[in-house]
């Protein structure tokens, strides 16, 4: 990764528009830095980046319900049922019956989907270890803070709740 000269320290005039059109110009070109991480291990398998978002959160939370993975990925049933059509028909997720609840249908992946989604987070976790690196513990406590507050409550509980240990 070829570094550049640091970004300057926010003015203290942070909440002025060019330092907010910084920041999210910042956001916008580092989601773009990590899909080209991606995409060539979503090419190399013909697969796209709602799949990658599906692959993660599944291997975040396995036997997680459809229903929570809507949540989570905030898209409609339909989108979210064709992804999950393709990567189960592909053999990279499965879906269990509920334990308490027969009805319920769980996602977790298969092997083959957990070396799929392994890849993919090791391309992405490469890219931000070095970034986090670069920038400092402090820096980065920061950043996570930030990323939070922009979320609502209802995202700020889900984020959090992806934190929990089983």
């Amino acid at each position: 990764m070829v570094s550049s000269a640091p970004s300057p320290a926010a003015s203290p005039l942070f909440l002025r528009e060019e330092e907010i059109r910084r920041g999210i110009e910042l956001l916008i070109f580092g989601h773009a830095a990590l899909a080209r991480v991606m995409d060539p291990v979503l090419e190399t398998h013909g697969l796209g980046r709602a799949h990658q978002r599906a692959l993660y959160f599944i291997a975040r939370q396995p036997e997680m319900t459809i229903s929570t993975l809507l949540r989570l990925l905030g898209v409609t049933k339909q989108s979210l049922g064709r992804v999950l059509d393709e990567l189960a028909e592909r053999g990279l997720v499965e879906t269990i019956p509920g334990i308490r609840d027969r009805r319920q249908r769980l996602l977790r992946l298969t092997a083959t989907g957990e070396s799929i989604e392994r890849s993919l987070f090791d391309a992405m976790r490469e890219r931000c270890a070095a970034a986090y690196s670069a920038a400092g513990q402090g820096s980065v406590t920061g950043f996570w803070r930030v990323l939070e507050s922009l979320l609502d409550p209802e995202e700020q509980r889900m984020a959090a709740a992806l934190q929990i240990k089983r």
